[in-house]
């Protein structure tokens, strides 16, 4: 079916005969959900043996009693294995409870209202509207923590090497009010590009161009989330800070929440000494220690990095098979169509597709009424407005794969009806 190539005839007999098959997906009583990127239970039973792998042995290196108050930086086991996942020296990290979102968020309240410590004062004391760029498409939960603080997104696009950074560094150097950047630079959500290394060092020369504490706030979200063992590794960011000399400016995030338990992990924090001190005042405030048995626990089950990527590859065992039957679907029902395009990615949760410019909520309206859940259109759009209501998240890890199978029909053939019907019309 070549879209641009049909006659007006040929339109509407395909039109027919697909809105014959989506009435029948209609009356089948479907219900599916592939709206967020969450570990399915297959997933997370891989990690089931944390449960029971400390028994009552709490010894530590620090000889801690784990079981009180303190360690609000984490203790030290801990700190070197994820210090290793984000890239940064062991004195460059935290261990936080179980979210990175809450130390992202809690980065930008600081950020915003409490300031630097030595290094400088709040974003709000300079009395301009705060603004962030936010590559596109992103991930949602990013944007909502600057709309829910009143920050202000400028977006920005995301090319196949990361962001433009020709746009964002005319950006920068025009407003001093931009003071950050949110990155998710190894299989990017959702399209899942792998940041490149002059992508990493112009980012990481930001903070000479950029007005006072600006800073790039690195959600490496996916670091060790391959699917396949020759997927593309992603430049350590702190090493080109460091040779730039703008170690100040960029903030590292990770978690374990696709790695062991999504409610029950644990988060970290990468920054250099002088920004940990900062923010470790501040969150001081908030809490007097995070969860150190669960850190110990940790560390017991995936032991080091070699522990840790014999663990990701069960997991890359279990999603695979789940992303090779969307793209088996997209690249037979949808391929030289001139309907649509995607990304096939090597890592990470997601698959971005992008329909038509004006489709994308038709086509989420169409597999809902049909029985299958999507992300709404334009979440991955600061403020959920897609200038060209063309992109749909896609999120195979957890239905089954005989529910995805089921889903991609369904969803291939509202692409295609609503396609259809836009050229007739």
């Amino acid at each position: 079916m070549q879209l641009d190539q049909a006659s007006s005839t040929q339109l509407r007999e395909w039109e027919t005969s697909l809105a014959q098959e989506y009435q029948q997906f209609k009356a089948s009583g479907l219900n599916l959900d592939l709206t967020r990127g969450k570990p399915s239970a297959e997933q997370l039973n891989l990690s089931d043996g944390i449960n029971v792998i400390l028994g009552n042995d709490l010894s530590n290196e620090s000889n801690t009693d784990l079981r009180n108050y303190g360690g609000l930086d984490g203790i030290p086991e801990c700190k070197r294995l994820f210090a290793e996942v984000l890239g940064v020296a062991n004195d460059e990290i935290l261990i936080g409870g179980n979210s990175s979102l809450t130390l992202m968020y809690f980065a930008v309240l600081f950020a915003q209202n409490q300031g630097f410590g030595a290094l400088g004062a709040s974003w709000a004391s300079e009395g301009k509207t705060t603004k962030f760029l936010a590559p596109v498409p992103g991930y949602d939960r990013h944007f909502s923590v600057c709309e829910h603080l009143g920050i202000e997104l400028i977006p920005v696009a995301l090319n196949d090497d990361g962001p433009d950074m020709d746009a964002v560094e005319q950006f920068v150097k025009a407003d001093p009010s931009i003071k950050g950047i949110w990155c998710v630079p190894r299989f990017s959500n959702p399209t899942g590009t792998v940041y490149s290394e002059q992508v990493v060092d112009r980012l990481a020369q930001l903070g000479k161009l950029a007005g006072s504490n600006f800073r790039v706030f690195w959600d490496n979200a996916y670091a060790v989330h391959s699917l396949t063992d020759d997927a593309p590794e992603l430049a350590n960011i702190m090493d080109r800070c460091r040779a730039h000399g703008t170690e100040d400016s960029v903030y590292l995030f990770g978690s374990t929440s696709k790695i062991t338990y999504a409610g029950a992990g644990v988060a970290f924090a990468g920054m250099s000494k002088a920004n940990i001190k900062a923010f470790s005042q501040h969150l001081g405030m908030s809490q007097i220690g995070p969860d150190k048995i669960n850190q110990l626990r940790h560390v017991r089950f995936l032991k080091d990095s070699q522990g840790l990527k014999a663990h990701m590859r069960a997991h890359a065992s279990v999603l695979k098979p789940r992303f090779d039957i969307v793209l088996k679907h997209l690249r037979e029902g949808l391929a030289d169509t001139g309907m649509a395009s995607w990304n096939e990615p090597q890592g990470g949760y997601f698959i971005s597709f992008d329909t038509l410019p004006g489709l994308a909520k038709e086509v989420v309206k169409l597999a809902a009424e049909a029985g299958v859940k999507l992300t709404p259109a334009g979440a991955t759009f600061p403020y959920g407005k897609d200038p060209d209501n063309k992109n749909i998240r896609i999120a195979p890890s957890v239905p089954s794969l005989e529910e995805i199978d089921r889903a991609m029909a369904v969803f291939v053939n509202c692409v295609k009806l609503a396609s259809v019907r836009q050229r007739l019309s």
